[in-house]
């Protein structure tokens, strides 16, 4: 008996997506809840999975644009397992990262440690395996394309790494995702009146406390203290102060947010995804920093969801992470602020006055000045210095 292979749906804005990639071959039997594509949306990359098992017949080709609720394959139930795989059972991708993949040498991997080796530009033969008999895993190629970050500027599918004999120009067709992280950009220096102003701050007090407390951090919350769990509460802790930066113009209606759901940006190959951290006036530093690492660990897996990136009050950008020590962060509408974090810098400053060294960071915030006037910016901006200088005014909010 036959069964469609359809595209589900994802969002009530999300009408087709370009069938990024398929996981198995056409005349492939497959299992039940096995991944069977991923489908490349203008929000998210989501995969698709077997709902029964069968033998599959593929209607659609990798890079074809397809409509929800379209049938993209067909798998007839009624085939029989094939003799080989009897008793046996589908690899998982936890398997895969085990070590259960076939052989490197046999020229053949497994679909995710393909996908990986197709968006890094990382080729599987030159990854040493740890799986069984050196063979492969997704681990493997994850590390290595981690690794690979620091020694070389990071590639995507629509921006490869120049081949050796390159010529002197390239094309590829933009991804949906970034059609519309482009569209967004520009909207939002067309419909808001944004505006940056700057402060600098003094991080000597959350990294004197992240060294202080982190071995006992970790031993507890089994995570690492990060300077994103500081820079969520001062957000939380100066909105509170600056209302009107958590509130947003809906056409001749300004709608104030009284809630505290901040988002958190993250780079990824495909393009810059915002999750959101939701509540965060509620959450401690642990369950903050484990909800950003969870983030991340799904935005590099491409199963961030519709729900992930959707009600952010106010949103966070790390450019430190890369070395930017400057930057005018472009709005994420139609939230009214944004703050850009930069790189940490020894630099002298006059304390008491003596010259003392100590690392600064320079702070951004970008605004609708539609809304939000220079001395509300400013007050957010010292809120946030003085919280993250002196970071027990979070815990007695003052």
């Amino acid at each position: 008996m036959p069964t469609d292979v359809k595209i589900p749906t994802l969002g009530e804005s999300i009408t087709s997506g370009i069938l990024a990639a398929w996981h198995v071959k056409n005349g492939d039997y497959v299992e039940t809840g096995q991944p069977l594509y991923d489908l490349e949306t203008d929000k998210i990359t989501s995969e698709g999975a077997a709902e029964v098992s069968g033998t599959i017949q593929l209607q659609a080709e990798e890079g074809d644009e397809v409509e929800i609720g379209s049938v993209v394959a067909v798998i007839d139930e009624s085939a029989s397992k094939p003799a080989a795989d009897q008793g046996g059972t589908p690899v998982t991708e936890a398997e895969e990262t085990s070590g259960e993949e076939e052989p490197a040498s046999s020229g053949q991997h497994p679909a995710s440690v393909r996908r990986l080796a197709e968006e890094s530009g990382i080729e599987p033969e030159s990854v040493s395996g740890t799986g069984k008999g050196g063979r492969v895993t997704k681990g493997d190629m994850l590390q290595a394309i981690e690794g690979g970050k620091s020694a070389q500027p990071e590639s995507s599918p629509e921006f490869p790494a120049a081949p050796a004999a390159a010529s002197r120009t390239s094309r590829t067709k933009m991804s949906p995702l970034r059609r519309t992280i482009a569209k967004r950009l520009v909207e939002a220096q067309q419909t808001t009146a944004m505006l940056t102003t700057f402060n600098e701050v003094d991080m000597s007090a959350v990294m004197n406390y992240r060294k202080l407390h982190q071995e006992a951090f970790v031993k507890r919350h089994g995570v690492k203290l990060g300077f994103m769990s500081f820079f969520v509460k001062a957000a939380v802790h100066a909105l509170k102060q600056v209302p009107a930066i958590n509130a947003q113009v809906d056409g001749d209606e300004i709608v104030t947010n009284n809630y505290y759901d901040i988002g958190v940006a993250v780079s990824t190959p495909k393009g810059l995804m915002v999750p959101v951290v939701r509540d965060c006036e509620t959450k401690s530093f642990a369950t903050i920093e484990q909800d950003i690492i969870g983030y991340a660990n799904k935005a590099k897996e491409g199963k961030i969801t519709i729900e992930d990136l959707q009600g952010g009050v106010f949103t966070i950008s790390n450019g430190g992470i890369f070395g930017s020590m400057l930057s005018t962060p472009i709005l994420n509408t139609p939230q009214s602020g944004i703050l850009g974090m930069h790189t940490i810098q020894e630099r002298p400053m006059a304390v008491n006055g003596e010259v003392v060294i100590r690392p600064m960071m320079y702070l951004a915030l970008s605004y609708d000045h539609r809304l939000v006037d220079g001395r509300e910016a400013v007050t957010f901006l010292v809120a946030m210095k003085q919280a993250i200088e002196d970071p027990a005014r979070l815990l007695f909010e003052i």
